[in-house]
């Protein structure tokens, strides 16, 4: 009994390590990869940058000596000893306003070039004492910027496996080697090892991405994203360690069903629009909290959702847990069933197989 369970062990190892292979082999892969990886790291440096520049923005003013003013902040402030100074400063375009003496109630008034200057008065005014009734929520503009990010690396991610999957899967049917292969291995241990495979780089993709994003993060100061990050992004690489086997089975399920590579995009449309729905979702409603919540538990939306809803903070400590048992089992079903079809559909040539023929075989 144990010589056919390690002869199938390794001939997944096997087809396992020709699929690695052949993905590094390919220069599309390697540069997609790295395309996706440079912005990611470039994203994250701008927005650090956009972020202090905008955090450190202030608006050059001259003030006259002795004028007091209610709060400086936002405000460059240049002293000059009279009007004359503070107005030459101003037509010289140095300063954008002048603060000089006056004897109304503020004790001061504002001279600018053309128009008045916005920006100077709306520093200068008078701020009523705010109460936060949740200090510590996040600004809905972050909560976008994260909810895309995951979206983007994961859609990225998935399509550009899965692709590369069906691809094989047909190319292989069409050249007719795929009936060499199955007369010295079966077809589910083919599958296997493209599932495994693929998977291993999918996940090698994800974590170099999340290990430079860390890094960037931590060179360009932004310790505090960093924190908020950590544990999403832990989450988000479980999800999609097991969500892309999902996705795997289900392309090359999809791809054994034809066998010319123009067919491959009728036959695998209906697994791109359950990749974009969730993507779509995320893009457009990041801040629903009922919306996410939904996608949290959803197998093909989960792996974006549920990372989302650990950023914000909204979910309990299960409700991870859970919702990565649901795309367990969900796997398991979509690999059981996929290895059907793609057994009986494998050596099938010319027209299109019929699902339902294939599943029944």
């Amino acid at each position: 009994m144990s010589a056919p369970r390690n002869s199938t062990v390794d001939v997944v190892r096997l087809v396992t390590a020709r699929e690695i292979q052949a993905r590094l082999r390919s220069k599309a892969f390697v540069v997609s990869a790295v395309i996706l990886l440079v912005m990611v790291v470039v994203g994250i440096v701008v927005g650090g940058i956009a972020g202090k520049a905008a955090a450190g923005d202030t608006t050059p003013v001259a003030v006259v000596q002795g004028v007091s003013l209610p709060s400086t902040k936002g405000l460059d402030v240049t002293a000059v000893p009279d009007r004359d100074a503070a107005e030459r400063l101003v037509r010289d375009g140095r300063v954008d306003a002048g603060i000089v003496p006056d004897g109304g109630a503020l004790g001061f008034r504002v001279v600018g070039l053309d128009s008045a200057p916005t920006d100077v008065v709306t520093a200068l005014s008078v701020s009523p004492q705010v109460d936060l009734l949740d200090p510590d929520a996040l600004p809905p503009g972050l909560i976008t910027i994260v909810g895309l990010a995951f979206g983007v690396v994961f859609f990225a991610s998935a399509v550009t496996f899965g692709q590369s999957i069906a691809q094989s899967v047909v190319e292989e049917k069409s050249t007719r080697v795929v009936e060499i292969l199955m007369a010295a291995i079966p077809a589910r241990a083919l599958l296997a090892g493209k599932v495994l495979g693929n998977s291993v780089m999918a996940l090698g993709q994800i974590v170099a991405i999340a290990i430079a994003a860390a890094v960037t993060l931590a060179v360009t100061g932004q310790d505090n994203l960093f924190t908020l990050l950590g544990p999403s992004a832990l989450w988000f690489v479980a999800f999609f360690a097991i969500g892309f086997v999902l996705i795997a089975a289900l392309f090359a399920a999809s791809a054994s069903l034809v066998s010319r590579q123009e067919d491959v995009g009728s036959v695998t449309t209906p697994v791109m629009m359950l990749l974009m729905i969730p993507y779509f979702l995320i893009v457009f409603a990041a801040d629903d909290p009922t919306v996410v919540g939904i996608m949290s538990y959803v197998p093909f939306s989960a792996p974006i959702g549920m990372p989302v809803r650990v950023f914000l903070g909204t979910a309990a400590w299960w409700e991870p847990i859970v919702s990565l048992l649901i795309v367990l089992v969900s796997a398991a079903v979509v690999v059981l069933v996929g290895a059907r079809v793609y057994e009986n559909a494998l050596l099938r040539t010319g027209g299109r197989v019929k699902l339902r023929e294939a599943i029944r075989g």
